[in-house]
C-alpha cells in the first residue's frame, strides 16, 4: 500500500512540474491569489501619449550622420521642419488636448504656418566619440503658426471665446553630421 501511495505522489509530482514548465502560467500584473486578476483599464490619454514619445522618437529625436560635404557649393541643410513637426512642438508649448467635454475644451482652426530660414552654418571637423571625424550642420528656422483659438466652458456659466487672431512662434533646429576625411563607402555603409 505505502508503495502506491509512494508512486501516486510521484506521479502528481511530475505532472505538476510538468504543468508549471510548460509556459502555460502568467505571472504578470498583481496577483490575487485563488481569485482571477482583474483587468486594469489604462486611460487612452496615457497610451496616446506614450504612442506620441515613440512617434517622435522615431522621427524627430535623432541626429542623422550624412556623407561628407562635396566641393564645388555651398552646404544645404535637410529638408526644412514638417507642418506635422511644428504642430508637435506648438502642443508640447501650448497645449490644447486633454480637456474635459462639456466643461472646458481648446481647439485651434483654421491653422497657417509660414516657416522662415534663420541661420545655416557648419562648425569646423572635430572629433565626436562613436562617430570619428565630423562636421556638425546646423539649421535654425523660425516657424510662426497663425490660427483661431476657440475656448469653450462650460460650467459654471457657459460661454465660448474665440480668438481668430491668435499666433504662436516656434523656433526649431535642425542638426546633422557629416564625416570628414577618408570614408569607406563599402555596402555596409549608411551613406
Amino acid at each position: 500500500m505505502s508503495h502506491r501511495v509512494l508512486s501516486l505522489s510521484l506521479a502528481a509530482l511530475v505532472v505538476t512540474v510538468a504543468g508549471l514548465l510548460t509556459g502555460c502560467e502568467t505571472v504578470y500584473g498583481p496577483h490575487l491569489g485563488l481569485f482571477a486578476t482583474p483587468p486594469i483599464p489604462v486611460s487612452p490619454y496615457f497610451q496616446k501619449c506614450l504612442e506620441d514619445k515613440a512617434y517622435e522618437h522615431e522621427r524627430y529625436d535623432r541626429v542623422p550622420i550624412l556623407g561628407p560635404i562635396t566641393s564645388g557649393g555651398p552646404p544645404v541643410a535637410l529638408d526644412p521642419p514638417s507642418d506635422d513637426e511644428i504642430m508637435r512642438a506648438l502642443e508640447k508649448a501650448h497645449p490644447v488636448q486633454g480637456g474635459t467635454p462639456f466643461l472646458h475644451t481648446a481647439q485651434r482652426d483654421n491653422v497657417r504656418i509660414v516657416v522662415e530660414p534663420i541661420a545655416d552654418y557648419v562648425d569646423p571637423p572635430r572629433v565626436y566619440p562613436l562617430i570619428g571625424p565630423a562636421q556638425l550642420h546646423h539649421a535654425h528656422y523660425k516657424c510662426i503658426i497663425y490660427y483661431t483659438d476657440t475656448t469653450r466652458v462650460g460650467w459654471p456659466i457657459p460661454y465660448t471665446v474665440v480668438d481668430e487672431d491668435a499666433q504662436e512662434v516656434i523656433y526649431i533646429d535642425h542638426n546633422h553630421f557629416h564625416v570628414v576625411g577618408n570614408v569607406d563607402t563599402g555596402p555596409g555603409a549608411e551613406y
